[in-house]
């Protein structure tokens, strides 16, 4: 199965040392990934792994986190964004060619609650009232989440009037966990991580129309130290195979590849 190492703090030599000790470089791919990825590529690694015998080592964080440590040279073969802007700036220091770069999945803005909400507020100012005290959020500055909620908000203009209710977060995924844990009454999260709530419940999902594009972009890294494997698993991701775990997931598929 694939290696995952989580990797919202992490420093560069843990993550070197980890992928020193799990597999050489000529046998794994290191694909660094948002967090909102990580149940449906949990999947695609492995079912790759049982057709081409390589091991994928899975680096799951924010992805405004992950492109920090790619812009300051951490080791990555493949990088999954939840949004064009973190590919845009590691693009931008030089890290990726954007011939090696595709537009893989979709996503959609869903609202979650508590289970302590009675009542499912069905739109952006049914969060107003005042049994939801606080609604947790990816950091609206950086994680992709937030960025698209943020964009939503102000573009409803409903961020000025929601803003003392927010709470930010570090991931989509934190997001998700505040709400399961009781520690805020609704969260703006995507539709996949609905999935994986146990205790907290859909909401609404905001209309793809109204919405900011959601886009999850992948790409070959320059520095990548297994070039070619990171190129047969970038191909791998776009098979009817992993498109299929994808969509399993909810994820909307936006590059269709021959089959695999």
């Amino acid at each position: 199965m694939a290696i995952i190492l989580v990797i919202v703090l992490l420093v560069f030599g843990a993550l070197q040392g980890s992928c020193g000790n799990a597999a050489s470089p000529s046998q794994s791919v290191l694909v660094s990934a948002a967090v909102s990825l990580t149940e449906a590529l949990e999947d695609v690694a492995e079912a790759y792994e049982k057709a081409s015998g390589e091991q994928i080592v899975l680096n799951l964080g924010s992805s405004s986190a992950i492109a920090r440590q790619i812009v300051a040279g951490a080791p990555t073969d493949v990088f999954i964004s939840a949004d064009v802007r973190q590919m845009k700036r590691i693009e931008d220091a030089g890290r990726v060619d954007p011939r090696d770069r595709i537009d893989l999945l979709t996503n959609q803005l869903v609202v979650v609650v508590a289970p302590v909400v009675t009542e499912d507020p069905v739109s952006l100012k049914g969060l107003l009232i005042p049994s939801i005290r606080w609604v947790a959020i990816g950091d609206p500055s950086a994680v992709p989440a937030g960025v698209y909620w943020r964009e939503y908000l102000e573009s409803s203009g409903l961020w000025e009037d929601l803003l003392p209710k927010l709470v930010p977060v570090s991931s989509v995924r934190a997001a998700l966990v505040a709400v399961e844990h009781g520690t805020a009454e609704a969260a703006f999260v995507y539709r996949t991580d609905v999935l994986m709530a146990s205790r907290s419940r859909l909401a609404f999902a905001v209309p793809y129309e109204e919405a900011p594009s959601v886009v999850y972009p992948a790409a070959i890294l320059r520095q990548a130290r297994n070039r070619d494997g990171a190129s047969r698993f970038l191909t791998y991701l776009r098979s009817p195979i992993a498109q299929n775990i994808f969509e399993k997931y909810e994820f909307g598929v936006l590059t269709k590849g021959n089959k695999t």
